[in-house]
């Protein structure tokens, strides 16, 4: 019989886990309080019940499986050589034969999924799969295919999908919950009673700074002509008012005129352009209104060598030539976003108080990201590291090393696009800074679930007043509420059933 050794299971953790045992479950619970435990909790159940099975876990990338893997190895008594992991790195004939010997396997659902479709490894004996981030089980990714496969084939299967947000519509929500047949939900938030007492206190804070006179005069600019083409898209049948034409419109726009230029309307061509066009200039507005001037310099630079003809119509316009001109004039005199200043104030302030204070900061846009590191480079007792995805410049082996220093103090400051908000484990920290923000509430859940884990910690919003950080950071809020309201209401309809 296995068992759990180096911790002791929560009292919410046990609720969960016994309604868990006998129905496929889907399980939402805030970044940090344990999702992972409470996998353990039910492989080691499934394995003892079945001891001739196996066990599957899936997680999105290979930096959170190895640390998935090396949390079962260290929470219990299963011989550490029959706990693997499995990624695409390794060759096929290897995988095949380590899936042979091992009782847990944790690995890429992709690895999984190209191995089962081959036929070197069979789901027949796998009593559990349990799908970390669940919320990315979209209709053909990886995380789907596993589970079709996986409920076709095993004799006793048991799905476990964990998550921090499913998402914030019905159909979203729905999408997951069938593709991993989904028959319970098990939902808990920081104000649960059960949850509440384990949640370390966390304070947040709205920081607004107003955008300067030079950076509004490039706004301007880019708004002008962005409004001069939305009017043009009148002729096309598009009303909406440009003030409130987002780029999911624009993006909806550009497919419905791609289908009148297959049924022969020519004159649409014209109108495709001019969408492409406003998501460029839209694009440019965000950069100059929530990054830094240098990102809009870098972004100028690289429609200058794009070949289309939105690209050029932009670039020979008076007003964006302007507007270049002035952008490069801010980077040459070494202006900063407001935002980075009040950083830079942030930054010195806290190291000043406690030079061991541990910072997490996130930022959309690479470019970004290496900017502010070279800027608080300079800061006394600061020592910024930029963590960033594979397909970004970082290999697995670099963004676990670059943990590993952070959680060792070589590091105080962690710098981080989306790599840093999903899963992968960092360790205490005791400020968060969301430098812009992301309408996606999925993404402004799992950034606040960074601080507080084990001791009391900090958020703190930059705010540009009157641009997309204040709609970003809204929007998430009101869907983050949505999604909770709606689990339960789901969740109370699958118990009726």
């Amino acid at each position: 019989m296995y068992k759990i050794i180096g911790f002791q299971a929560r009292e919410y953790q046990n609720t969960i886990f016994n309604s868990s045992k006998t129905q496929n479950t889907l399980v939402c619970l805030p970044t940090g309080t344990g999702k992972t435990k409470l996998a353990i909790l039910l492989l080691i159940e499934r394995l003892n019940k079945f001891p001739k099975s196996n066990i599957i876990i899936v997680s999105p990338s290979k930096p959170l499986s190895s640390q998935i893997c090396e949390e079962i190895k260290s929470n219990t008594d299963i011989p550490k050589e029959e706990i693997n992991l499995l990624t695409g790195t390794i060759k096929p004939k290897e995988r095949s034969k380590i899936f042979s010997k091992s009782k847990v396997i944790v690995a890429t659902p992709q690895t999984i999924q190209f191995d089962t479709q081959n036929k070197r490894i069979s789901l027949k004996d796998t009593s559990l799969l349990v799908i970390d981030e669940c919320h990315r089980s979209k209709e053909k990714f990886a995380n789907t295919v596993v589970a079709k496969e996986y409920n076709k084939e095993a004799k006793n299967n048991l799905i476990l999908a964990l998550t921090a947000s499913p998402g914030a519509t019905k159909e979203k929500v729905s999408e997951v919950c069938s593709n991993l047949f989904i028959k319970n939900i098990e939902l808990r938030t920081e104000t649960d009673k059960d949850l509440a007492v384990h949640i370390q206190q966390k304070e947040n804070e709205n920081i607004k700074v107003k955008l300067p006179e030079e950076f509004q005069t490039i706004q301007a600019s880019l708004k002008g002509q962005y409004k001069s083409r939305a009017t043009g898209l009148k002729m096309y049948g598009f009303t909406k008012p440009a003030s409130v034409i987002n780029k999911t419109d624009l993006l909806s726009y550009q497919r419905s005129l791609q289908q009148s230029i297959k049924a022969g309307d020519f004159l649409a061509y014209r109108g495709v352009s001019d969408v492409a066009a406003m998501i460029k200039l839209n694009h440019a507005l965000g950069l100059i209104e929530t990054q830094t001037p240098k990102a809009l310099q870098d972004y100028f630079k690289k429609l200058e060598t794009e070949t289309s003809k939105a690209s050029k119509n932009i670039l020979s316009n008076k007003q964006i030539q302007s507007a270049i001109k002035q952008t490069n004039k801010l980077v040459q005199e070494n202006i900063l976003h407001p935002k980075t200043e009040k950083l830079k104030e942030i930054i010195k302030d806290e190291l000043t108080k406690h030079k061991n204070t541990k910072t997490i900061i996130f930022a959309n846009y690479r470019s970004t990201v290496n900017e502010l590191k070279q800027i608080l480079s300079e800061i006394s007792h600061a020592k910024p590291a930029i963590l960033i995805g594979q397909k970004k410049g970082f290999t697995q082996k670099e963004q676990l090393n670059t943990i590993e220093k952070f959680n060792n103090h070589e590091f105080n400051i962690l710098i981080c696009t989306s790599i840093g908000e999903e899963g992968l484990s960092i360790g205490s920290l005791d400020l968060a800074i969301f430098y812009d923000h992301t309408a996606s509430e999925i993404r402004k859940i799992q950034r606040s679930g960074r601080v507080a884990r084990v001791k009391p910690g900090k958020i703190v919003n930059l705010i540009t007043e009157k641009t997309l950080d204040e709609a970003m950071l809204w929007t998430a809020k009101r869907k983050e509420a949505k999604m909770h309201n709606l689990l339960n209401y789901m969740k109370k309809n699958l118990e009726e059933k």
